[in-house]
């Protein structure tokens, strides 16, 4: 493999790793909020995706997104409160069976509505000619506002759980839901909350990132099998390893096009994650709390 090859493969697998951060820190704001492990993520891209194509039709793109942001987030908010609110004392593995069943729920409804077609959005800046070069190697301008989304989201949310008091009463939800309730927070509202935060940051990955992926009414169930294995891999609830994870999974599935059919990439992530499981349950930077997913 020739140098340029080789950093070529490195900077698609740390744009494909961002991505699959971002779809990671989602899942761990709903888990470290409510311990739910929510399968519906993948459908959060997907509809921020969906939405923000269809809103560019008729508005200018920056509005479009930030539209597509906000409903996606209301719809998470409407997830919550209609399938998990109402809920009493429900099993862990109830939660998962609901999430999955939302999951489908979302996708056949995409298909209704968009149909099969794949779509994109616009580069944010330039086109799909326009490269950047590092060298000899050539970069989509795209990429940057990947990675600069995944970089954002990670200080962002980590400033907003350390220190806004909204932050911390998710975070006391987190660590004693019956002590939170006893100091006045209203837990049903911090768990809608995780939701919509979860639904938007699923949004704003799948708007950087459909013109460099493309968007599907299906393109979801892909990117909750990677997320998954990402937080898996990090440690659930541990969005700064979710995002090293994810940059270590991107980089082995860019390197392994050289050696596995293109056509099998997917079940690289797993193969990885069954190994976890088996192997190291908490993940490479999390705590054995993690390591109750082997129960179920």
């Amino acid at each position: 493999m020739t140098p340029d090859l080789f950093f070529q493969y490195l900077f698609a697998g740390v744009t494909y790793g961002a991505i699959y951060a971002i779809v990671a820190i989602g899942f761990n704001i709903i888990y470290n909020t409510t311990g739910i492990i929510n399968f519906a993520q993948g459908e959060f891209v997907m509809l921020g995706g969906m939405i923000a194509i269809s809103l560019h039709q008729v508005m200018p793109l920056p509005l479009a997104i930030t539209l597509a942001v906000a409903l996606t987030m209301v719809i998470g908010a409407a997830i919550e409160i209609i399938f998990i609110r109402w809920l009493q004392s429900p099993s862990v593995l109830r939660l998962i069976i609901i999430t999955i069943g939302v999951s489908i729920l979302l996708r056949e409804a995409a298909l209704h509505i968009w149909g099969e077609s794949i779509r994109s959005l616009p580069y944010f800046y330039g086109n799909e000619i326009s490269s950047i070069s590092l060298g000899s190697v050539h970069l989509s301008p795209q990429v940057l506002w990947v990675i600069a989304a995944c970089g954002i989201m990670v200080a962002g949310l980590s400033l907003f759980f350390k220190y806004t008091p909204t932050g911390r009463e998710m975070r006391a939800c987190s660590a004693n839901r019956t002590a939170a309730i006893l100091c006045g927070i209203s837990t049903r509202n911090m768990v809608t909350l995780s939701f919509m935060l979860s639904a938007g940051i699923g949004a704003v990955a799948g708007c950087v990132m459909s013109p460099i992926t493309y968007t599907q009414y299906d393109s979801g169930t892909g990117l909750a099998i990677k997320g998954f294995t990402v937080a898996i891999l990090g440690g659930l609830g541990n969005s700064m390893a979710a995002v090293a994870a994810g940059i270590l999974l991107g980089i082995i599935e860019a390197f392994s096009v050289s050696v596995v059919p293109l056509a099998f990439q997917d079940a690289i992530a797993i193969t990885i994650l069954l190994a976890i499981l088996f192997v190291k349950p908490h993940g490479l930077f999390g705590s054995s709390v993690a390591a109750r997913l082997k129960d179920f």
